[in-house]
């Protein structure tokens, strides 16, 4: 069947409409610079709109003596020294700047009776520093974005699916892709490309993402245009995912829940946190409260659905309906539970790519001339351990930088090189999968490599895991080469699902490779074969398309930020991170 295709051009193209990329387009359309945004989900339902603890910034409104050097050291310090101390210093000094740029596109924060911002505790924070709305920041900030995306009347078109980014001589000059209800094909040229696609926890079985997205999306179209991986194997578990049904498996129940008092047991009715972290219990962070619960489950304490119990119904009713209303009203309608009686059945969840495409500190730009990655499609501020609440200031921070360097590249360009070669093999691309009719199914496939991943390179790992994860990788492949698509008269999701099979695949073996090779414990990384940290692996792994690994050297920390990273963080009334 022949599909029409339509050209569109623009200075910059952003893809994805989460927080970064709409941030990244606001500050475009500030700028005057003409930019389209695409994305593959409606972007009122963005990924962003999940995250519920809050946003960092040193603002220093409740605690004076807060600073951004101390925010720094606090981010360093947690990510088991893998961070970027040059990233880490330009997320943590625009911070500020970052809640600004929020409140004059009207966010609404809490604040104190003075009118201040209000902030909280979020675990590892020395300082109160995490400004919030309610337990649905994330959701307000994206709102906050789109209606400024609409006062600007950016263009956005989020039921585009790019399958591939057109490149010529090692310089991006746009995209290609498809429209998800009537196949519509577009060839976008662009003389700057954005990628703002997201993550890839959704290649574990549970994971705190919704069921087509963070499927490594941009992970794929990064690599597949010449650009590098950075640390894919530093995903972060979360510790309290649900386990049914299993159509919502991985559903997060927020850290506020153990923050306000709950309470860990396992299926033998003991709490356990005391044997893991005698301190701080369930306040601990949260690569250990999610290797205590995995621990638990695998030593034969967990529940019959392989789980443990997340316990606050001894809180008073009132606490609960007041301070954790979306966890109560999540039980009430996935599992007709509730919380304030009956205690909820959870395991650690695939949930944060703390990796993602090499990028330059600076700028964000990759191995690509005219290509950027923004939020958890990049890397190089969270390490092995992510602090809490600092994704969302990291959007709004490189958001306005990378917008700014997109504007100055596509200025700077005397003329643009296209490729008919490369739109061509773009479009042979799609056309090849609509007519394949073999008899493996897009989705089974797509459950084999989280069946993979899940038993593999799950919390703990070792070496026999992950070659076995990395053989059953290459069978799953060999499977994908008979795949069958049939879009059908509701629109053509069976061929996005067949792009996001293929990058799920590729972020399956990247993430396999890098494991393997970090023979070491650190952070979110167990490897139950290499218990201790080796000093000599405090270095970034950079993986290539052909599978080769180079470790990075991580800059020096500036004196003013390490000066501050020794003292150990106190946590009483904190929040677990």
């Amino acid at each position: 069947m022949t599909h029409s295709e339509k050209q569109l051009s623009t200075s910059v193209l952003v893809i994805g409409t989460g927080g970064s990329g709409l941030r990244a387009a606001i500050e475009l359309a500030e700028a005057g610079v003409d930019v389209l945004a695409v994305g593959k989900r409606p972007k009122a339902d963005a990924h962003t709109s999940l995250a519920a603890g809050g946003i960092n910034a040193a603002l220093a409104t409740m605690d004076p003596e807060d600073t951004w050097q101390q925010h720094a050291a606090d981010t360093l310090k947690e990510s088991y020294l893998l961070a970027n101390p040059h990233t880490v210093q330009i997320v943590t000094e625009g911070a500020a700047r970052g809640i600004e740029d929020l409140e004059r596109y009207g966010m609404p924060f809490a604040r104190e009776q003075s009118g201040v911002i209000s902030q909280r505790f979020f675990g590892a924070h020395t300082f109160r520093r995490t400004a919030f709305a309610g337990d649905y920041t994330g959701l307000e900030i994206q709102r906050t974005l789109i209606n400024r995306a609409a006062q600007l009347e950016i263009s956005i078109i989020d039921t585009l699916y790019v399958s591939r980014l057109l490149v010529k001589d090692n310089a991006v000059f746009g995209a290609y892709g498809f429209d998800l209800q009537d196949g519509t094909r577009y060839v976008i040229h662009a003389d700057a490309v954005i990628l703002a696609a997201g993550g890839h926890n959704r290649i574990w079985r549970r994971t705190s993402s919704r069921r087509d997205e963070n499927t490594g999306d941009s992970f794929r179209l990064a690599v597949e245009a010449g650009a590098r991986l950075r640390d894919p194997e530093l995903v972060q578990f979360h510790p309290s995912g649900i386990i049914e049904p299993e159509s919502a498996a991985g559903t997060l129940i927020s850290e506020a829940a153990r923050g306000e008092g709950g309470i860990l047991r396992n299926g033998l009715g003991e709490r356990f946190m005391g044997k893991y972290d005698p301190e701080r219990l369930e306040l601990s962070t949260r690569d250990r409260v999610a290797l205590a619960c995995y621990t638990e489950i695998k030593e034969g304490r967990g529940t019959a659905n392989g789980g443990v119990w997340l316990d606050v119904s001894h809180l008073p009713r009132e606490v609960i309906m007041q301070r954790l209303p979306r966890v109560y009203q999540t039980m009430l309608e996935l599992q007709m539970l509730d919380i304030t009686k009956e205690p909820i059945e959870i395991a650690p969840t695939a949930h944060y790519s703390m990796g993602g495409v090499w990028v330059r500190p600076e700028d964000h730009g990759t191995d690509v001339d005219g290509l950027y990655a923004i939020g958890e499609a990049s890397s190089g501020l969270h390490g092995a351990n992510r602090l809490g609440g600092n994704s969302l200031i990291e959007l709004l921070v490189f958001g306005r930088i990378v917008g700014q360097a997109a504007a100055a590249y596509s200025a700077g360009l005397s003329a643009q090189k296209r490729s008919s070669a490369a739109v061509d093999w773009a479009r042979a691309e799609v056309d090849e999968l609509l007519a394949a009719d073999g008899e493996e199914n897009v989705r089974a496939l797509q459950r084999a490599i989280r069946n993979t991943m899940t038993e593999h390179a799950g919390v703990v790992r070792d070496e026999a895991g992950l070659l076995a994860g990395l053989a059953e990788l290459d069978a799953i492949e060999a499977r994908i080469a008979h795949i069958g698509v049939h879009p059908d008269i509701a629109g053509y999701q069976d061929l996005a699902h067949a792009f996001d099979l293929k990058s799920a695949a590729l972020a399956a073996r990247a993430t396999l490779q890098a494991a393997l090779e970090r023979r070491e414990t650190r952070g979110c990384h167990n490897r139950s074969d290499y218990p201790d940290l080796d000093p000599a692996l405090q270095v970034n792994l950079v993986w290539s398309a052909d599978g080769t690994i180079a470790h990075e050297a991580i800059p020096a920390i500036p004196d003013e930020i390490a000066a501050l990273m020794h003292e150990e963080v106190s946590v009483a009334g904190k929040l677990a991170e």
